[in-house]
């Protein structure tokens, strides 16, 4: 057996599901670095039950066991400010597994400080981003943290090998496990994702059977729902009137974009490593969240700012996308947008029909809004004849580089 990698690591906490993966990653911790394990498993809303992970890791013979409810902490703390900001990857990708890493490595950390542990481990692969999002969230949190990756040390590279040393080392393997899996799944509260496998040609449609939060548009219902969204300072608060905390609305929101087909995407996106991927993701409630704050921006943000704020989302987005949830660029900038929602306060209502959602009103005690100064109708405010002045002097560098060109400039 190799030598370990990472030296004199004693004491290592692992981000820790109870799959196949992470379950192997467990024991060949303690035979390669004959260390102690402490596992961390969080519930971020992906919809399994958590208790057999931790009769798992009983079994496999870890003494510190935790397993937090993390989905409050999650919405609140990481996926409002992220919507914010507007974020999307690459104009499309809302994100969903990004920003759970920040608060999983984070954990990891804090558990390892409060255990005494001097190293952290993850089940990342050595392709993917999420190797680079869970290690600069541990270095920029505990600079000195020892970092192992199974995935970049072991010859475990094939999911036949993984089964084999499961099998040999007497770890229980989901009888699922035993045939080559589709594709491979993440899902958080914001959103469920798959990639890999079969979906790992651009061409091929994934199969409709896949989807797990939502129904295909068109078996979506054949009445529209309407649906009111309260804001406060950005963060959405309430659905048609009804006070929620975060992780609730979010869940509420999911269950009703998904039975409408509400936020289904094909992507294929750049990854931070340097190749392209193809993913498939399901994020209905997002998606409708995303559609009204912007919305009730629209009404209650002023154009400058919120023409920055546009400015700087994909920097921001990529950020996050990349793994710098910690870093000062991306603080300085939550500082800016966090800003911007002071008077971010309204409701707005909304149908989802079919896979869409379409805006169809939006209302706010601070909307910067004046019906007297837009109306076509006869007004008071409003001195039409001052346009002419502001287009003159708009139009004077053009006029005076169309005079240079004719020759005509004096």
């Amino acid at each position: 057996m190799a030598a370990p990698l990472v030296q004199g690591v004693k004491k290592v906490v692992l981000a820790y599901s109870g799959g196949l993966d992470t379950s192997v990653i467990l024991r060949w911790l303690q035979d390669v670095y004959a260390c102690e394990v402490v596992t961390f498993t969080a519930d971020l809303g992906q919809g399994e039950e958590l208790e057999p992970a931790r009769k798992k890791a009983e079994m496999l013979g870890v003494k510190e066991i935790f397993i937090e409810d993390l989905r409050e902490t999650f919405v609140r703390d990481f996926v409002f400010p992220m919507f914010r900001a507007n974020a999307l990857y690459e104009g499309v990708y809302l994100l969903g597994t990004s920003i759970a890493r920040p608060l999983i490595a984070k954990r990891q950390i804090e558990i390892a400080r409060a255990t005494g542990a001097d190293a952290v481990a993850h089940g990342a692969t050595g392709k993917g981003n999420d190797q680079v999002r869970f290690e600069l969230t541990y270095y920029a949190l505990q600079p000195d943290i020892k970092v192992v990756a199974p995935w970049r040390e072991w010859d475990l590279n094939s999911r036949t090998r993984l089964i084999q040393y499961a099998e040999s080392h007497q770890i229980p393997i989901a009888r699922d496990k035993y045939g080559e899996p589709p594709y491979s799944i993440d899902a958080n509260l914001l959103h469920t994702s798959f990639e890999g496998k079969a979906l790992e040609d651009p061409w091929v449609s994934p199969d409709e059977s896949m989807f797990i939060r939502t129904v295909a548009p068109e078996k979506a219902p054949d009445t529209a729902e309407v649906i009111e969204i309260a804001f406060e300072q950005g963060d959405a608060v309430a659905i048609d009137g009804r006070r929620l905390t975060p992780a609730t609305l979010l869940t509420e929101l999911n269950h009703r974009g998904g039975r409408h087909g509400i936020g289904r995407i094909d992507l294929v996106e750049n990854r931070f490593v340097g190749m392209k991927s193809r993913g498939v993701y399901e994020t209905p409630g997002g998606t409708i969240l995303h559609v009204a704050h912007r919305a009730i921006e629209s009404l209650t943000l002023d154009r400058g700012a919120g023409h920055l704020k546009d400015d700087l989302m994909p920097r921001y987005a990529e950020l996050i996308y990349n793994g710098f949830w910690y870093s000062p660029e991306r603080e300085m900038l939550q500082t800016l947008i966090d800003q911007s929602q002071a008077n971010v306060i309204g409701t707005v209502r909304l149908k989802l029909y079919k896979g869409a959602v379409t805006v169809m009103g939006r209302k706010s005690p601070r909307s910067l809004y004046s019906q007297a100064h837009v109306t076509f109708e006869q007004d008071q405010v409003y001195d039409q004849r001052d346009a002419a002045g502001f287009i003159k002097l708009n139009a004077l560098r053009l006029r005076l580089r169309a005079a240079t060109r004719k020759g005509t400039l004096d």
